[in-house]
């Protein structure tokens, strides 16, 4: 893929840049990681008898689904819907260019924001919340190794309630595992990529300009790294909740046999 005639594309950054190529080579393996934690290999045989003596699920159609095929497609699907969740906000532009997750100007700074605009300092503005939202971006992919541990670590308890929850049970059951894991991974790497950036220095200039333009604003601390840590993780959980209802409501999405019979099976 070319930018202005620049070859921007994985494999050319790769080539050229060491650290982008250990980026790429990293977030690779991670997928692996999730793949493998949803396709669960078949059970042996002494667990199979027994699941198929067990009571099929208070909602499940006729099918009588044993406990262990609806959480080898529940993990199977949720695995899917991780992959897309973190190639849709891993990438560049993955935060700053999807209005539902874009991280906005802080609300310490709306007032600030407002009076930049008015005497054409809007670019500044505009190059602070680019450089938060392509911190996050940087962030994301280090969710994939702590995603996939709560994939294996799933019951078939967890999965039968999940699948009976509303479109986003699952969702919740992985931020509740997995959230304070993922703040303590994004934050180091949100840091770093605030300060190769320089994303506090953006910050003070916005502050600074905003202040000279109006003896009535204040400036006020802000830990801009909290700032975009917690909203990153907002969007992380919103996209994968996104991706939960789309597998949930329309059968289209569901790529594979045993997903559909999973899911196909739930009475709505």
């Amino acid at each position: 893929m070319k930018v202005g005639g620049v070859d921007v594309s994985p494999e050319r950054l790769a080539a050229d840049f060491p650290e982008a190529r250990r980026a790429i080579a990293e977030a690779d393996r991670m997928l692996q990681e999730i793949r493998a934690a949803r396709q669960t290999s078949a059970p042996p045989a002494s667990a199979s008898a027994a699941s198929a003596t067990s009571p099929a699920l208070g909602t499940l159609a006729a099918g009588d689904l044993s406990g262990d095929v609806v959480t080898r497609g529940l993990k199977e699907a949720l695995g899917k819907g991780l992959e897309r969740a973190l190639a849709q906000l891993g990438g560049d532009g993955g935060f700053l260019t999807n209005i539902a997750v874009r991280i906005p100007m802080p609300g310490q700074l709306t007032v600030a924001d407002g009076l930049l605009r008015k005497i054409g300092q809007g670019k500044l503005a505009d190059d602070f919340v680019a450089s938060m939202n392509h911190a996050a971006e940087q962030a994301v992919p280090a969710a994939a190794e702590t995603f996939a541990g709560a994939l294996r670590q799933m019951t078939v308890q967890d999965a039968q309630k999940l699948l009976q929850g509303p479109d986003d049970a699952a969702t919740q059951f992985f931020r509740r595992a997995t959230a304070a894991t993922l703040r303590e991974k994004f934050l180091p790497i949100v840091q770093q990529a605030t300060a190769k950036a320089g994303v506090t220095a953006a910050y003070k200039r916005v502050a600074d300009k905003a202040v000279l333009a109006s003896p009535f604003v204040q400036q006020e601390a802000l830990d801009v790294d909290g700032y975009v840590t917690g909203k990153a993780l907002d969007g992380l959980f919103k996209t994968i909740a996104d991706e939960e209802k789309r597998i949930r409501q329309n059968p289209v999405a569901r790529t594979t046999d045993l997903v559909r019979s999973v899911f196909g099976a739930l009475k709505r």
